[in-house]
């Protein structure tokens, strides 16, 4: 889905989920703004994202997530091609 990325990542035990999360919305946001030319100067007052994310642990699941996810990107690029012939 547009604006939408499902990421697995470790987390090492000393650093907050919500801290990490902020970390890689925060330089991602910034990278958007880079690579399109969005705004020039700083970042002040504008909103990338919303506030929420979802997080979870993956245990002995984890290939099936790992599947799910490369299924996802697959998924988005066919529905990528299709609007192509719109």
């Amino acid at each position: 889905m547009p604006g939408h990325v499902h990421m697995m990542i470790a987390i090492p035990p000393k650093y907050a989920v919500s801290q990490v999360v902020g970390f890689v919305k925060g330089k991602s946001a910034i990278h958007v703004v880079q690579v399109n030319g969005a705004c020039k100067g700083n970042f002040v007052g504008h909103l990338f994202g919303g506030r929420r994310y979802f997080v979870s642990t993956v245990g002995r699941d984890e290939e099936v997530i790992r599947q799910y996810i490369r299924n996802q990107e697959q998924e988005d690029q066919r529905l990528d091609q299709m609007n192509l012939w719109r």
